[in-house]
């Protein structure tokens, strides 16, 4: 479904109240499992909190961020979901020569393998640094959140949404941009009153909800211009001919990657081993 003909407001969303947040990792553990990620190896970061893995990686999705600060002369902790924002209007869907980046009607955006050359556009445009390289891997592609929409098209929500039991909603974008700001009239002592990811970057599938200044927690200041508009105004600076023989390269380069993804396939399946589904 083409992005100008979408109604945004009806695609799905997540609600992350950071408020009711307790930094127990249930959602990245869940990511985990779902999606089928090997672990790693880690240590405790403490360079802008506490959190553990230190960042988003091929093998880590999302995960939970620690931040701390002072309130009433005593030190508390805050902590957020990262992970991807699922863009209405999706930079690294834009930027990718060969499609291998999808937004749906559904709203996640998602990311096809069998398409990814591994060009690293898509981390170039994101403004919120979500797609990751599989530098482990002799040929590498990008992994990212594909908020479960395998999950999602059936009709059951993400299975980080479906652990948390109380920081995360899932549900239509409008009527979690409603319950947020039913939430902030409630109690608006309690709240900050303003939503991130409801204008940011044109919009996004994630909306999020806290007390706190969101630039103190450590969130990007983001345009509210729809990124892809960027994107072509850049292009338009590009010389043609640099363009022709970019896409003629990425295009050889995708038949070549092809190639030895079925010969790989082939392999295993000779002898024996079931391919590694993408997920």
């Amino acid at each position: 479904m083409s992005s100008e003909n979408q109604d945004f407001n009806k695609t799905k969303a997540f609600l992350i109240d950071m408020t009711k947040c307790t930094g127990c990792r249930g959602c990245q553990v869940a990511c985990k499992q779902w999606n089928q990620l090997g672990a790693e190896k880690t240590e405790f970061f403490t360079g802008e909190g506490y959190q553990n893995p230190p960042l988003m990686s091929e093998y880590t999705f999302t995960r939970i961020k620690f931040r701390d600060y002072e309130k009433n002369g005593q030190n508390e902790f805050a902590f957020y979901k990262e992970m991807c924002m699922h863009c209405n209007e999706p930079a690294c869907a834009s930027v990718c020569p060969v499609g291998a980046f999808k937004k749906t009607k559904e709203g996640p955006v998602t990311y096809d393998a069998e398409r990814c050359i591994g060009c690293r556009f898509c981390m170039v445009a994101c403004p919120f640094g979500v797609p990751k390289y599989e530098w482990s891997k002799a040929l590498p592609l990008v992994r990212k959140c594909t908020g479960c929409y395998s999950r999602v098209k059936e009709g059951l929500k993400p299975a980080c949404a479906t652990t948390c039991v109380s920081a995360i909603t899932y549900g239509n974008r409008e009527d979690m941009i409603k319950e947020a700001n039913k939430r902030i009239a409630a109690r608006p002592e309690k709240y900050l009153k303003k939503l991130y990811g409801s204008e940011e970057a044109g919009g996004t599938s994630v909306i999020y909800l806290t007390a706190l200044p969101f630039d103190e927690l450590g969130f990007k200041p983001v345009t509210k211009r729809p990124l892809p508009s960027y994107t072509w105004q850049a292009l338009r600076l590009v010389p043609g001919i640099f363009l022709t023989v970019g896409g003629s390269l990425s295009l050889l380069s995708w038949f070549n990657h092809r190639k030895e993804r079925i010969a790989k396939e082939e392999e295993q399946r000779k002898s024996g081993a079931t391919p590694k589904e993408e997920s």
